[in-house]
């Protein structure tokens, strides 16, 4: 299909929608389509030369779509970017904006016999996709997100070895025990409701996605049960990590989700993260999720590994911090512009 144009008048370079059928995302359990949008933007001159890619990963809840808001006091990252470009104040880069919201709210950009096989969609397929079609330049392969976006830009970077050159994370995901100790309560404390039924919310929550009041906490955490514990003989498709009575660990599950923690996986993969050009953490010192902490442990764990990489903390919380991504946008598009140092 021919890629469609996406408000020309509002950039000076341009933006595609490229409709992307996926064969990994076929026939995933959760029942999610495997044809997705997938929005491009291409700097002004796009078609002269080669150009970095930076892919831009949504957090939980979100879709690279939202990205394109062009309302007049909305600007989102795409239109910032473009503005940057055409002022000189970065190098060009051409954006790539995947799609990997499901039915429970997100993927976490990692493979899951439950909500799908993302990592691989979002590495192999989409990476090769957009090369084919678009004129990339080599070891010149970059990966940006927030939230859960900024912790998928980490795992695909650890998990797909010379894939990426270069990776940002921003308030992503870390420190799970920090992060997930009250979250796993609020869940329970949101099943009440349910008689403890996660079965029963799921099905109400399909015909009224409502994340007021402990909504949110408990579509999170079946949604990070299904990417990080995955179970296809049980009813849901995935365990939960607690205890629906009394609230305690299970442990056996539990380890299986410190092990996609970023505190804990770069133990593993600090190689890989060692190759980049460019690493770069951040979070807000009022984070509402506590993840400044695990940022900080896995700054110090990087450190003591000897992975170069910038760690970065404002005054902020979780939410609200779009215009984040603009500086780190330009560092990443002259980092991956220049030639890699040996």
């Amino acid at each position: 299909m021919n890629p469609r144009a996406h408000a020309p008048e509002d950039f000076q370079g341009r933006v595609e929608i490229r409709t992307f059928e996926s064969t990994l995302l076929k026939h995933n359990r959760l029942g999610d389509r495997a044809t997705r949008e997938v929005p491009v933007y291409l700097p002004p001159g796009w078609d002269r030369g080669e150009w970095p890619v930076l892919f831009c990963l949504a957090g939980f809840t979100g879709r690279g779509q939202s990205m394109l808001e062009t309302h007049p006091w909305r600007r989102g990252l795409v239109w910032h970017f473009d503005q940057a470009v055409a002022r000189g104040e970065s190098p060009g880069a051409i954006l790539v904006l995947p799609d990997c919201f499901t039915r429970l709210g997100g993927s976490q950009y990692v493979n899951s016999a439950t909500v799908g096989p993302y990592g691989d969609h979002v590495a192999r397929e989409l990476t090769a996709f957009v090369d084919e079609h678009y004129p990339t330049r080599t070891n010149g392969r970059g990966v940006i997100g927030k939230s859960s976006g900024g912790f998928g830009a980490l795992h695909l970077c650890m998990h797909y070895p010379g894939t990426f050159d270069a990776c940002a994370s921003i308030s992503g995901d870390a420190g799970f025990e920090a992060m997930f100790a009250g979250e796993l309560l609020a869940c329970l404390r949101g099943l009440v409701s349910y008689d403890m039924d996660p079965g029963r919310f799921l099905e109400a929550f399909a015909e009224n996605p409502d994340l007021s009041g402990d909504g949110h906490a408990v579509i999170n955490v079946l949604a990070m049960s299904a990417c990080y514990s995955p179970n296809p003989a049980s009813p849901l498709g995935f365990d939960l990590p607690m205890d629906l009575e009394t609230g305690q660990r299970r442990e056996d599950v539990w380890n299986r989700w410190l092990a996609f923690d970023p505190v804990q996986a770069v133990e593993r993969h600090a190689e890989p993260l060692r190759a980049l050009r460019l690493l770069h953490l951040e979070c807000g010192l009022r984070d509402e999720f506590h993840i400044q902490w695990g940022v900080r442990s896995l700054s110090r764990r990087l450190y003591e590994l000897s992975v170069p990489h910038t760690h970065e903390e404002h005054g902020r919380g979780h939410r609200g911090l779009d215009d984040r991504y603009g500086p780190l946008l330009a560092r990443m598009a002259a980092a991956l512009d220049s030639e890699p140092q040996g």
